[in-house]
């Protein structure tokens, strides 16, 4: 359908819904707004003027505003995006993110079944002396698991952490500036190295130390690699496949939507490095304690992202 007759065929529509959107107006707004909504990806998808596109985004921006509300001050669009903008962003690219899921676990889930036969074939990961030094890492000498220098403060291992999580993440998704290889790469050498590590410190004995350990961080640090992953896969994707799109279009607006996964992503990086410095860490918690916060942390990021930003009343 060409722009002019798209246009005059919802004009009403959108006046509609501007004027559902008046202070006091009574109507069907949530579903003014998936139509609105809906609009616009069509309006994207088959290349419209800016103008148009423009135009259509600032509806969506206002009907979401009526719809979601906000919070005052600085916190305004910020509490709509935590309460279920993030979650809804990330529901949009379940393909990507199932796909981020498969590379990861794969190998991971791989290497920790292949453990319980044959632990020698981690050494084809990672070298016998840096298989040694994640064993002493797990004994839990000195209070502290996870460390290889357990005269290392907590405020310290916060700060790697966050660099760390936070340099995997990058990798994850600006890989996908590679056609996608680059966020394949990450994904499924993260995988391997993690299954390698996993599955040798367990074969050794000290797998309670180390599951109880990664159990409760590993539910904000684990899906904030596999949403990074997505996001460059994404991005991957629409480079690949840019349908009536030039690239350059395309990578604008995959870039556009897979940034509030990034963010966050980035976020979930350093949450789950405050636990993994001063929870995750300790030895004197007890494992129960452990297993049964991870198990609670696990089930609200996994209710998070199904549930939130689904319904919302008026």
């Amino acid at each position: 359908m060409k722009q002019e007759a798209f246009e005059k065929a919802h004009e009403a529509e959108w006046a509609e819904f501007e004027a559902l959107c008046a202070p006091g107006a009574r109507g069907d707004l949530p579903r003014a707004f998936r139509r609105v909504c809906l609009h616009l990806a069509l309006a994207r998808h088959r290349c419209y003027t800016e103008g148009l596109v423009q135009r259509l985004n600032a509806l969506v921006l206002r009907g979401h505003q009526e719809l979601y509300g906000s919070l005052p001050g600085p916190f305004r669009g910020w509490g709509a995006w935590l309460t279920g903008g993030f979650a809804r962003s990330v529901r949009a690219l379940w393909a990507p993110l199932l796909a981020a899921t498969l590379l990861f676990a794969v190998p991971c889930g791989g290497l920790i079944a292949a453990s319980r036969h044959n632990a020698e074939l981690m050494c084809l990961v990672e070298s016998p002396r840096a298989l040694a030094d994640m064993e002493a890492m797990y004994r839990g000498e000195g209070g502290k698991f996870g460390r290889q220098d357990q005269a290392d403060t907590d405020v310290m291992m916060f700060g790697f952490y966050v660099w760390n999580n936070v340099r995997i993440g990058f990798q994850a998704f600006a890989g996908g500036l590679a056609l996608g290889l680059g966020s394949v790469f990450f994904l499924f050498f993260n995988g391997l190295h993690g299954g390698a590590a996993a599955g040798w410190i367990t074969h050794a004995g000290l797998g309670l130390n180390f599951w109880s350990f990664v159990v409760t961080h590993s539910a904000l640090e684990l899906p904030s690699l596999l949403l990074s992953g997505a996001a460059g896969l994404h991005v991957g994707w629409g480079l690949l496949a840019p349908g009536r799109r030039t690239r350059s279009q395309a990578l604008r607006q995959t870039v556009r939507e897979a940034l509030p996964v990034v963010v966050g992503a980035a976020v979930m990086d350093i949450l789950a490095a405050s636990l993994e410095a001063f929870w995750s860490s300790s030895a004197l918690l007890p494992p129960a304690v452990k297993f049964g916060a991870g198990g609670l942390l696990w089930a609200a990021m996994l209710g998070y992202f199904l549930f939130s930003g689904r319904r919302h009343a008026r």
